[in-house]
């Protein structure tokens, strides 16, 4: 598939958008980064999983204790991805550019690859959301059919109910072998041109996943044995796999969200950027300060793919005049006021899709 564009020569939606915000932050002299709270929320979330990490390897708790923590641990790595990682991978944690690089590195930590997820996120993701075969992000495979654009089978009719234990494979498949797929093939999308690495990704690849090997199963089998780890890590890799896909989920395969279609001659979508990312994305619970604290103000995604270099402690600010504009030009913001109602409405999109002839 040839590059895809949009109609960004006359782009009205998102310069007066922008124009508000650029005045905002000129009137008030705010750094866009984060502030102190998000170093504080960060500091906090990695001693937490250090503690836990500790705790489970080195004090040997009983075996109801220890499930406990395990998915305790796997959902705390999980907020580590959304608070850190993905905020250091956007340049928006600090205003420091060696803080951020720091911060995005976390995802090597937690067993992926950062110079990939730059790539495949805060490129082809944030350019072409919800567009087949250029946004990786929506590539699950065959088992789940999330846009009508995919081929439907005859078990995607049981996928409203299957999906929870899918999800929660997903972290495994990511790790152990999505990102050994883009190393040997090159390429970040299905359609997507294969690319070569400079040398040092070679060695941050597998150094930063023989790490992961060995903090994560070397070490806990060498002091706790081969089963309890196994049953361990596969909880904490369900839970925190499981955790991070709703929370994607939630933003962007719900009911109302678009999967536009580019224009088969000039293979252009017929919209300017902005205007394509207020359609395919959604916000849900944006008054819950426990899940914007929680999610890294991933809850606000329409203001993340707006402004991804914005760090989301502004984000409710932001979201008045991303709420005004979309009025004054006639753009459906979509929200959802839960996070149980976008739950609701993502399990209702996807039945509907199964069972659709």
């Amino acid at each position: 598939m040839a590059k895809v564009s949009f109609n960004n020569k006359a782009n009205p939606f998102f310069q007066e958008l922008k124009g508000k915000v650029d005045d905002y932050f000129l009137r008030t002299q705010l750094q866009p980064s984060g502030n102190k709270n998000l170093f504080l929320k960060g500091v906090l979330q990695t001693c937490t999983a250090i503690a836990l990490y500790i705790v489970l390897v080195f004090f040997t708790p009983g075996i109801i204790l220890s499930l406990f923590l395990c998915i305790l641990f796997g959902l705390n790595l999980a907020l580590l991805g959304f608070n850190v990682m993905h905020e250091g991978s956007h340049q928006s944690f600090s205003k420091h550019r060696w803080v951020n690089h720091i911060s995005a590195y976390f995802l090597n930590g937690l067993g992926g690859n950062s110079y990939f997820w730059k790539l495949k996120h805060n490129i082809a993701h944030h350019t072409y959301t919800n567009i087949e075969g250029m946004d990786a992000d929506i590539e699950i495979g065959p088992l789940m059919r999330l846009h009508e654009n995919q081929p439907r089978y005859w078990f995607h009719k049981f996928q409203h109910l299957y999906w929870i234990f899918l999800y929660g494979f997903t972290y495994l498949t990511w790790v152990f072998y999505e990102d050994y797929e883009k190393y040997f093939t090159g390429k970040i999308s299905r359609y997507g041109v294969s690319q070569k690495w400079e040398l040092k990704e070679h060695f941050i690849f597998w150094g930063s996943k023989l790490l992961y090997l060995s903090v994560y199963l070397v070490l806990p089998i060498f002091m706790l044995g081969f089963v309890d780890v196994i049953i361990g890590f596969a909880v904490i890799s369900f839970f925190c796999g499981l955790f991070i896909s709703v929370v994607f989920q939630l933003a962007h395969i719900v009911e109302g969200t678009h999967f536009p279609t580019p224009d088969k001659q000039s293979n252009k979508i017929e919209e300017e950027w902005a205007i394509h990312q207020v359609n395919t994305t959604a916000d849900f619970a944006t008054k819950s300060k426990v899940v914007s604290w929680l999610l890294g103000g991933l809850n606000f995604q329409v203001e993340h793919h707006l402004f991804p270099k914005i760090s989301h402690v502004h984000y409710p600010k932001i979201r008045q005049f991303v709420k005004e504009t979309c009025e004054k030009f006639n753009v459906q913001y979509i929200e959802y006021p839960s996070f149980l109602r976008a739950l609701q409405a993502h399990i209702f999109h996807i039945r509907r899709l199964g069972r659709a002839i």
